[in-house]
């Protein structure tokens, strides 16, 4: 990826990797799903050190979102400048306002509800370090989830939508296995072979590998 850096910080009990992706010479860039343990994500932007321009969410999940309100609110008085959140979906709106009382069951604190800045939709695109990053609508492990994918770079970040070996789970009320699939199949996998993604669990790999080896997508 030309000029761009990642890093990637498991955060929470649920072990999510809230990522960090920058331009190395512009020192601007984003954070992907900072669900929480938010002293760990402000010393890593410190250790990358670059200006943070916006938070990204892919979906409502509090290990994802849960501490995407207190990292703005301490970006924004640290930089002196709005940084705005961007996505979900709209359809992720019940789980990111039912925050607080997702923690509250897993007996988490320090998650609160976020309202995004702007809310995406499939064919939207945003800025990641200076690149212009498409949007797709992927829904069936959450019903607003959303995935950034950059052809030209060869790149993507999935979320809790695809995993090395694995894929999202849908047995939550609001799950859909066969709409996780047919977006599987009918939006990454087009993307070709060898785009690589960092995803909300566990380690990165390629569309081609899973296309060929996952064994849910058998």
């Amino acid at each position: 990826m030309p000029k761009l850096q990642a890093a990637q910080i498991a955060v929470t009990p649920f072990q999510q990797n809230c990522a960090l992706i920058w331009d190395a010479e512009t020192r601007r860039g984003v954070v992907v799903d900072p669900g929480g343990d938010v002293p760990r994500i402000q010393a890593a932007l410190d250790r990358a050190d670059f200006t943070v321009e916006r938070i990204l969410l892919t979906h409502g999940h509090l290990d994802h979102a849960g501490g995407a309100a207190a990292l703005k609110a301490a970006l924004e008085a640290k930089q002196g400048a709005p940084v705005p959140v961007e996505g979900p979906h709209r359809a992720d709106e019940f789980l990111l306002q039912g925050i607080p009382v997702q923690a509250a069951q897993y007996g988490l604190e320090g998650m609160d509800s976020v309202t995004p800045d702007r809310w995406l939709a499939d064919g939207d695109v945003v800025s990641i370090a200076g690149q212009e990053f498409g949007v797709l609508h992927c829904p069936g492990h959450a019903p607003g989830h959303v995935v950034f994918v950059a052809p030209g770079l060869g790149f993507a970040i999935l979320g809790d939508v695809l995993f090395r070996g694995s894929i999202g789970r849908t047995d939550f009320p609001y799950g859909d296995h066969a709409a996780l699939l047919d977006a599987i199949r009918t939006k990454l996998f087009p993307l070709g072979d060898e785009i690589r993604f960092l995803c909300g669990h566990g380690p990165g790999s390629t569309i081609g590998e899973e296309r060929r080896s996952n064994p849910f997508l058998k």
